[in-house]
């Protein structure tokens, strides 16, 4: 899906949104497609595509929403990096650890409300730069939260290397003392991923509170768009090389065929069905209309507001001197 986008996105230029692509970072958000159950909430930064993809969220109403389309899962205005189903619970957000808040606070109101699910945050390590990140940690930590924090650590953040901004890269270590159980690995390998994220979404399902994986991996693409962002070599080309061959996808394959429990015909069956299907995307996205002038006041702004409007009731007005700048507050 993520090569055939990119292979349309230029020249057509008819995907008029920045997109995050996130190809080498497959295993993590493919472990969670076979993890997640729909009661589960799902929160991602802005590399969303995986993640939506792991929720099983509609992949045709994702190409729309690229597109810009009235049948985009946003009806065409949020984009990739902002798109969310919430038929799905997916959500996803551009705010650098934005994902890591509000799935502590989908967390928190699971537990409340005594209700089935639990809530997952995908983020890369870059969101651990944010005072936010330990915020939403302590307060996992000290309620005992069911969520499930997902650190896909790409060593960048644009093109800053991690340990130019941090001393050291051990994430998972760190959370240790505000009561979060975690544990890192390498997060191409597909087996060992889903492995450990299995063991840690049913430690967290069953009430054993908050956990934190953080899987190494590797972007391909440039932090944003298909362009070569390379231009001032903040990577080295051999570190770039050793990640691509070991391409998660690749590494799978070859297990795989050493088990003999896949073969080149069964490859190509599925490399055919898969490229039937994205066409159907493609097709889906480009045939729908462009969305109507949206009215921007009723997307930002609700006028049921049953809860402040009580509280307002209880106001008189003969309660406030605007002279003196004072109010009486009513007992709530």
């Amino acid at each position: 899906m993520e090569e055939a986008l990119i292979a349309q996105y230029h020249p057509a230029d008819e995907m008029r949104c920045p997109i995050h692509f996130c190809i080498g970072q497959e295993a993590v958000p493919a472990a969670l497609s076979l993890l997640l159950k729909p009661e589960d909430y799902l929160f991602s930064h802005h590399r969303t595509h995986g993640y939506y993809f792991a929720k099983g969220a509609p992949l045709r109403e994702l190409f729309a929403e690229i597109y810009g389309r009235a049948t985009g899962a946003n009806g065409g205005l949020a984009g990739s990096q902002d798109i969310s189903h919430t038929e799905s619970r997916f959500f996803g957000g551009a705010i650098l650890a934005g994902a890591v808040c509000i799935a502590a606070g989908a967390a928190f109101g699971l537990q409340h409300q005594k209700a089935k699910g639990i809530s997952v945050a995908g983020f890369g390590e870059g969101a651990t730069d944010e005072g936010a990140f330990w915020e939403a940690v302590n307060h996992a930590g000290a309620k005992s939260l069911p969520i499930l924090f997902v650190v896909e650590n790409n060593r960048y953040a644009t093109f800053s290397d991690q340990l130019k901004r941090q001393q050291t890269d051990n994430i998972a270590e760190r959370v240790a003392p505000f009561g979060v159980k975690s544990q890192s690995l390498f997060g191409n390998d597909a087996p060992l991923v889903w492995k450990t994220l299995s063991q840690a979404v049913n430690s967290v399902r069953n009430g054993s509170g908050p956990m934190l994986v953080e899987a190494y991996t590797y972007r391909w693409n440039s932090h944003v768009g298909p362009e070569d962002d390379g231009f001032n070599k903040y990577r080295p080309q051999r570190e770039i090389d050793f990640w691509k061959r070991n391409c998660p996808i690749s590494l799978l394959r070859q297990k795989l065929e050493k088990l003999d429990w896949i073969d080149n015909g069964e490859v190509s069956q599925m490399e055919s069905e898969i490229a039937g299907e994205i066409a159907e995307c493609f097709a889906f996205a480009k045939a729908s209309p462009f969305p109507s002038e949206a009215n921007w006041h009723s997307r930002n702004f609700s006028n049921a507001t049953p809860v402040a409007d009580a509280l307002l009731a209880e106001e008189e007005s003969t309660d406030f001197n605007p002279s003196q700048g004072e109010a009486k507050l009513a007992p709530y």
